[in-house]
């Protein structure tokens, strides 16, 4: 697996700033996949996907104490 970097261009973040930062990006190919957004003030949200269909997706507001404004793990799919 070898991921990719990228910019993006200002959106909303967790924190509730508008804001930029690098996007990273990974996949092997079977399933897996992974999408992270790093804001520049900070705060971070992710994206996994993982081979059994599965999602867990979290935001992260910058700050001291990195607090997790939201988690949300998906059910194995029928």
């Amino acid at each position: 697996m070898v991921g990719f970097r990228s910019a993006f261009e200002p959106e909303r973040a967790p924190c509730g700033k508008t804001v930029g930062g690098d996007c990273y990006r990974d996949t092997d190919d079977e399933g897996l996949v992974v999408y992270d957004l790093y804001y520049s003030c900070g705060c971070r949200r992710t994206r996994h996907e993982y081979h059994d269909g599965t999602v867990n997706t979290q935001a992260i507001r910058h700050g001291r104490r990195h607090k997790v404004v939201s988690d949300e793990h998906s059910e194995h799919p029928v």
